[in-house]
């Protein structure tokens, strides 16, 4: 979405009003003009300078809007408000009011605000916000002899407004009774049955839903989206914005219930899967990657998620190795994406509890004092032990790569040169991320 300096939008078009072939004027009808000019064509005249008004007095007199994030100010908000003046704008041309699905983007509208936790009364306020701008404007300019069409106008306002108002609500209040009405009840009910390993093989439907043959179970790691830290800005609206972008899409990767419970820093999925278990193909797990990626550019932050598949019984198992592989993959700093088993086979194995895994952790443990030797002891290995590359990685020269893995070779008895022990620092390395990352980032 781009705009000019005047704040006019200049990406992809929004949506138009309906045009005069498309939507007559009612027979007998005349717009009503104010200081010469008739008020529709003043309306769309100065529809970038009325939109930047609107949006900044929203902003001005409504707490709620004040905390909002810029992205959706500048965006979505911003948006609503220039297609408002147009329809308003229209609905002066022509006399007729809007139509049922004309109003169609403002319940979409209101019931995102009811996802993210914005108040009822600051989403009404808004709209009157809105007219009380355009209405200011238009009145400036009226003279003595425009009272009449002043009259009409008014009156076009107020049914105008009362109509864009019920629709508002009438989507506000569906989103919220579906956010906490049966369906969502039925799936969260089925989710912790799952989790908590108390669904059976033939047992009868649970609060009448019943599972799918086969999940893939994801366990997601969720990024910090800027907007969550911005100074003056809603943390949580900005947090809930994410977890409905994330939870939307999600929703849209299966025709069947996805079940979901997620947080904005992590969460878990289970996508219904036809087949079972043992029979996810390559190209199914790539739909789940192209998803992961989605989520990303979606949510704006990165998505990362360790993934198993299940049949009903096993997810608990498949939730706690998804899990594990998420840890794996957040703590050992590997892009986001999707992980599984095969992925990190090596890593996993290596990181399995008992008292190998402390000595393992141990053998790094004297080089924890000196914050720059297990970063570059790290870059090395993934360097394939190229030191002018672990130097270009890490900003400095090749020699103070060399002095650095002597170092930790006089610190932890680890000779880089021989493969037993650059087997060993490789495992002792998925070894201390694990146990940092076990410490830092609980499962959901």
């Amino acid at each position: 979405m781009t705009r000019d300096k005047t704040g006019e939008h200049t990406g992809p078009p929004l949506p138009a009003t309906p045009s005069p072939t498309t939507r007559p004027r009612t027979p007998e009808y005349r717009p009503p003009s104010i200081g010469g000019t008739e008020a529709h064509l003043r309306l769309l005249a100065r529809l970038p300078e009325l939109t930047a008004l609107t949006t900044a007095q929203l902003v001005e007199h409504i707490a709620v809007y004040a905390r909002l994030p810029a992205e959706e100010i500048d965006g979505e908000v911003r948006d609503i408000a220039a297609w408002l003046i147009r329809t308003f704008a229209e609905t002066l041309r022509t006399g007729r009011p809007p139509e049922a699905a004309d109003l169609d983007r403002l319940r979409l509208s209101a019931a995102k605000r009811a996802e993210e936790g914005v108040a009822a009364d600051a989403v009404v306020s808004a709209y009157h916000v809105g007219a009380c701008a355009c209405a200011d404007d238009l009145f400036s300019r009226a003279e003595p002899d425009d009272l009449p069409d002043v009259l009409a106008l008014n009156r076009t306002l107020v049914d105008y407004l009362g109509r864009v108002c019920a629709a508002v609500t009438a989507g506000y209040t569906e989103e919220y009774r579906a956010l906490l009405g049966e369906g969502t009840a039925e799936r969260q009910s089925l989710l912790s049955t799952l989790l908590a390993g108390e669904w059976e093989q033939g047992a009868p439907d649970h609060a009448g839903v019943r599972p799918e043959p086969c999940y893939l179970v994801l366990s997601l790691s969720v990024g910090t989206h800027p907007d969550e830290h911005a100074s003056g800005v809603d943390t949580a609206v900005a947090a809930r914005r994410k977890v409905r972008r994330l939870r939307t899409e999600l929703e849209r990767h299966s025709a069947a219930p996805v079940l979901t419970r997620i947080s904005p820093s992590e969460g878990v999925a289970l996508l219904p899967h036809p087949g079972p278990p043992t029979h996810v193909a390559d190209r199914d797990w790539q739909r789940v990657e192209e998803l992961l990626r989605m989520l990303t550019r979606t949510a704006g932050v990165p998505v990362t998620a360790g993934a198993a598949p299940s049949d009903p019984g096993g997810v608990p198992e498949a939730a706690r190795l998804a899990a594990q592989l998420r840890t794996i993959a957040v703590s050992g700093r590997r892009p986001p994406g999707l992980y599984r088993l095969t992925d990190l086979l090596l890593e996993y194995q290596l990181t399995r509890p008992g008292p190998a895994l402390d000595h393992l952790v141990g053998l790094l443990s004297p080089g924890l004092d000196h914050p720059d030797l297990l970063p570059t002891l790290r870059s090395f290995l993934d360097s394939d032990l190229n030191r002018r590359s672990t130097a270009t990685r890490l900003g400095v020269h090749p020699n103070t790569v060399d002095y650095r893995l002597r170092r930790l070779t006089r610190r932890t008895g680890l000779d880089l040169a021989r493969n037993h022990d650059r087997m060993l620092a490789r495992a002792a390395l998925a070894a201390l991320d694990l146990r940092e990352g076990e410490a830092t980032e609980p499962g959901p």
